[in-house]
């Protein structure tokens, strides 16, 4: 029983916080938006929806936290995105709240 517990918290939290997801991910490497809607469609085992995906790395890059770069990969044009310095301070400070959270309330 803990284990599909487990599956289903894992779920709602990337569902809720899929911004903070997607900074982790990109933190670990640079991506192109079909990436890592596999990444998190393998990790997680979310449906990620193009229609989900593509406006929130719009507003994590307005907001200063992703920067992007086009490159040709085979004759295609990617997007590829990176995070910033303010995303890296964003996730790490998401960090220490959630820490602060799970050793106050237990």
């Amino acid at each position: 029983m803990t284990e599909s517990f487990k599956k289903e918290i894992v779920q709602r939290i990337i569902r809720n916080l899929l911004d903070i997801q997607i900074l982790r991910l990109i933190r670990a490497q640079p991506m192109w938006g079909y990436r890592i809607k596999k990444e998190v469609e393998t990790n997680f085992d979310v449906r990620l929806r193009h229609g989900a995906l593509y406006p929130l790395l719009n507003s994590l890059e307005t907001e200063g936290f992703l920067a992007s770069q086009k490159q040709q990969q085979g004759g295609r044009t990617r997007k590829v995105y990176t995070i910033t310095n303010k995303g890296k301070q964003y996730i790490e400070t998401y960090a220490n709240v959630l820490k602060e959270q799970i050793q106050n309330k237990t």
